[in-house]
């Protein structure tokens, strides 16, 4: 694993997928199996303390970048900002908090909407369509809009909220259950138009239960 220190907060490291595999991690599960993930989370920040002091002092903010021959990682402490957004978090876990998560996704989300007068929608990112049949299976999501899309070996949920129609309180509850198999994605639904595959133009949840149960 190659480690870079950025400065007193913040830390870069580069594992390939080779040594996540010889570190007994399977590189397909570290995206849809939350405990593995974390797992192999904690593995390389062990490596990282180890190597360059970097310790851990509170929640992190995590940036993942999935490379052809591995993955780059950006881990900064939780009061910094990189060109002033807030940094992704991937891994969930009692020092990574998917609820801080999903109050700042709100919080940035529900911002936008507003200066912009649009609708409130995310597009979420996974990589094995197995996670969406698992989510189509949870229920209560039927109301969201939907759509599924496929962009370089990887799969792309664009779902939006009608404001008329849900409370914060309702959002959160989706998210939660969302995120526990995909994680925010800064691709948009006008890439996903133009250079991605429409797999299921409407209604997700429906038909892949329609398909796959």
């Amino acid at each position: 694993m190659e480690i870079e220190r950025i400065n007193e907060n913040t830390v870069k490291f580069f594992i390939s997928y080779v040594d996540i595999e010889e570190r007994g991690f399977d590189r397909e599960e570290i995206w849809y199996n939350r405990e593995r993930s974390e797992e192999l989370f904690w593995d390389m920040m062990e490596e990282v303390h180890d190597e360059e002091d970097f310790t851990v002092d509170g929640p992190l903010w995590i940036q993942v970048h999935a490379l052809d021959k591995g993955l780059e990682i950006l881990v900064t402490q939780a009061n910094l900002t990189k060109d002033g957004q807030k940094l992704e978090l991937p891994f969930t876990s009692d020092k990574l908090d998917v609820e801080g998560q999903i109050e700042d996704l709100l919080e940035e989300h529900f911002d936008r909407a507003e200066e912009d007068e649009q609708p409130l929608d995310f597009v979420l990112s996974f990589q094995d369509f197995e996670d969406v049949i698992t989510i189509s299976n949870r229920g209560g999501l039927d109301h969201l809009i939907t759509s599924l899309y496929a962009h370089e070996n990887r799969y792309y949920l664009f779902v939006e909220f009608e404001e008329e129609l849900f409370g914060e309180k309702a959002i959160d509850d989706a998210l939660s259950i969302l995120l526990e198999y995909t994680h925010e994605s800064r691709m948009t639904i006008h890439t996903l138009q133009e250079y991605g595959k429409c797999v299921i133009n409407e209604n997700v949840f429906e038909t892949v239960r329609q398909y796959f149960s």
